[in-house]
């Protein structure tokens, strides 16, 4: 099951037209400053594939007075290495600590590259990155190829919890969330304004679900989208897509989620089997989506079987 789950995480996409393979497996991380001394490295919106080497992730960092807080750390040992590195260039303050938002691959398995610094996480994102790691690892090894090499998944060595949480001289309030996974954080940087909302939020590009809990999801984007209608909020950085100065992202996801639950469940309602649901068209609203036909695909064979589940006990 931990197999189909993470294949379907990481289905293999074909490479784009006209690119070419990286030879010396540079990621090109720039830090784009969103706003000051906090700053996100925003990655491609597409599939896990052997041209972007598993940069389709958005990470990020804080400049606090007496150090710097790293969130989430790519999806590969080279990944991480590079990103300490562009952190490097823009300050020489060390890194203090790690945050992991949640346990997909894309956002952990670059913390070898921070083995010898404190790395955070909830306590169901450690628990799912000890079952999950290695297999999500061996699949990001057969969709990325050499850019994974050396990439072993390392677990976190700090639990976080909820709550206002001062760290480098910073303030920040971490909000322990799910739905997107068992267990989501969300970093809140209260002196910057800027909300990190890892995987709970996606802009300009169709959400995946693998570990979904579509219900409890829905209720985090009210949460997130609260707190970016509070004053001081400066700018949302999503887990994938670009960063935004509104809300916006937020509906856009919860827009998404709320479509493809009430369509599976009309689906399941009618009758129809997973091959007559694969084959359904997407709202004009989603049809020039990045990756909205893959995802959808993927989304019907995660949540559909549960969608006939809950069809087949309202029948009776």
């Amino acid at each position: 099951m931990i197999r189909w789950l993470c294949a379907g995480l990481v289905c293999c996409a074909l490479a784009l037209p006209g690119a070419a393979l990286a030879g010396d497996f540079d990621y090109a991380l720039q830090a784009r400053n969103v706003a000051p001394d906090a700053y996100a490295f925003i990655g491609h919106n597409e599939d896990f594939d052997a041209v972007n080497g598993g940069n389709i992730v958005n990470t990020g960092f804080i400049v606090g007075r007496d150090g710097i807080v790293v969130i989430d750390s790519g999806p590969s040992l080279r990944y991480g290495r590079q990103m300490r590195e562009a952190i490097a260039s823009v300050s020489a303050l060390p890194v203090v600590l790690l945050i992991n938002t949640h346990h997909h691959p894309d956002h952990f398995l670059g913390n070898q590259a921070f083995a010898d610094r404190p790395i955070g996480a909830l306590p169901g994102t450690v628990q799912a990155i000890a079952s999950d790691g290695d297999a999500f690892a061996e699949n990001l090894y057969r969709l990325c190829g050499d850019w994974m090499k050396g990439t072993e998944p390392l677990l976190p060595t700090t639990t976080l919890h909820a709550g206002r949480f001062k760290v480098a001289g910073r303030s920040l309030r971490l909000i322990a969330l799910a739905g997107h996974t068992g267990a989501d954080l969300a970093v809140y940087d209260e002196t910057s304004g800027v909300l990190f909302a890892g995987d709970l939020v996606f802009n300009g590009r169709a959400p995946t679900t693998p570990h979904a809990d579509i219900d409890v999801w829905l209720k985090a984007l009210d949460e997130l989208e609260a707190l970016s209608d509070s004053p001081g909020f400066v700018a949302l950085v999503p887990g994938h897509g670009a960063i935004s100065r509104d809300a916006l992202p937020i509906r856009q996801t919860r827009a998404w989620l709320s479509w493809l639950q009430a369509s599976l469940r009309e689906a399941a309602e009618a009758g129809l089997d997973m091959n007559e649901v694969l084959t359904r068209a997407l709202p004009a609203a989603f049809v020039a989506l990045p990756v909205a036909a893959s995802e959808y695909r993927r989304s019907v064979g995660h949540l559909f079987p549960t969608a006939e589940k809950q069809a087949l006990g309202h029948a009776h």
